[in-house]
């Protein structure tokens, strides 16, 4: 069996779930810790919210929220036109977890399982950066809201 390739990272935030989850899902603060297309609507994100980018070579990438439990759990299924595999919605996401610790929010953060992919690795170590660094900004955010 192949070693799933799934970044976990976290962060513990000095605001309520509600502030955190503003920050998630609102595209003004989504575009300043994750890219939004110019012109993305300024409308709050929910279940079946569709970001698409367009890629020179006529494929795209996809990011659709597939859950989005209130203050608690959002993921998002990550595809893209390039992928040479058949992959189910899902198997590739991004997924918050929020957790109320004491009127801060311990964020858990999981991107992957990129094993199902030949190129699994790439997008696993972009991903570890990209964890790594949206999670700083998600946390200077929602602490200043």
């Amino acid at each position: 069996m192949t070693e799933k390739l799934i970044v976990k990272d976290e962060v513990l935030i000095e605001a309520s779930p509600s502030t955190v989850w503003e920050v998630l899902t609102n595209p003004k603060y989504v575009a300043q810790w994750d890219e939004l297309p110019e012109n993305y609507p300024s409308d709050p994100m929910g279940k079946g919210s569709k970001v698409v980018w367009e890629h020179p070579n006529g494929g795209q990438t996809v990011t659709t929220i597939i859950k989005a439990e209130e203050m608690k759990e959002l993921k998002i299924a990550l595809y893209s036109s390039n992928w040479e595999e058949k992959v189910t919605e899902g198997d590739i996401a991004y997924l918050y977890q929020l957790e109320d610790s004491n009127g801060n929010t311990l964020l858990k953060i999981q991107i992957g399982d990129f094993s199902v992919l030949n190129s699994g690795q790439d997008y696993y170590d972009a991903s570890v950066e990209f964890a790594s660094e949206s999670k700083k900004v998600i946390k200077e955010l929602a602490e200043k809201l």
